[in-house]
């Protein structure tokens, strides 16, 4: 497939238009025109580009990308060793942040419920890449966080009482322990996210609201690996995901 044909393909499926990021979604590194083969991963991370060399594949596909507004953006260190990678064996970047979050069957959060069995019912936050719905059966917090760990394979964070009856989930993959209060708008009895701040403990103990913790990485490794697959289905291209462990 044309690198050009696989950016309009990508673009146009994840909406990228309709996002105000981070980062510049899409192409961010560009390689060899013609591209067969694909390593996915969460983050364009070292580690990732050598197993994409390992692999001679002709992109990378992440979630996390180069970039950031917040970045330093000279090209040192191991920014320039990164690049210096890419470039070396002509292998193109592509990353897709808030748009593969808020894809309603791609994204993060969609194959984030559709592993646990949750029901989607709507959305909040900001660019409501936030997700709201409700488990297969009435729930106990407690219980929840330990099928969270089973699913996940990695230990969730409980703040709030194990025993709280929950019945509606609100969550958002990643870092978006921020998105609390606007979790706690949608009257769900339990928000699920990445990561947690000192902050977001206060939080849960004052207003009640069970908070759970599952992991940066851990809840956005599905959204590139059913992105992978629709490559794969649609226009037969050869897709990996390689996952670099991280225990964040």
């Amino acid at each position: 497939m044309q690198r050009d044909d696989l950016r309009h393909t990508l673009d146009t499926l994840l909406e990228t238009a309709s996002f105000h990021d981070y980062c510049p979604n899409g192409l961010q590194v560009e390689g060899c025109e013609t591209v067969t083969r694909i390593v996915c991963g969460v983050t364009a991370s070292q580690a990732l580009i050598d197993a994409a060399i390992a692999r001679d594949a002709d992109a990378v596909l992440v979630h996390h990308g180069w970039f950031w507004k917040s970045e330093d953006g000279r090209v040192t260190g191991f920014r320039r060793r990164r690049m210096a990678s890419l470039l070396a064996h002509d292998i193109n970047l592509f990353a897709y942040h808030l748009p593969l979050d808020a894809h309603p069957l791609l994204g993060n959060n969609a194959q984030l419920a559709a592993r646990l069995g949750w029901r989607i019912e709507g959305n909040f936050g900001e660019q409501n890449i936030g997700f709201v719905g409700a488990p297969p059966a009435s729930t106990f917090a407690g219980a929840l966080a330990e099928q969270l760990t089973q699913s996940l394979g990695r230990q969730s964070l409980l703040i709030g009482d194990p025993q709280q009856v929950v019945k509606r989930i609100a969550w958002c993959s990643g870092g978006a322990q921020d998105y609390f209060e606007a979790a706690l708008a949608t009257g769900a009895d339990v928000y699920v996210s990445g990561e947690i701040s000192e902050q977001t403990v206060h939080l849960a103990r004052e207003t009640g609201m069970s908070f759970i913790a599952a992991g940066h990485h851990a809840t956005e490794r599905y959204g590139v690996q059913a992105l992978a697959a629709y490559l794969t289905e649609k226009c037969g291209l050869d897709c990996t995901f390689v996952d670099i462990d991280n225990p964040v």
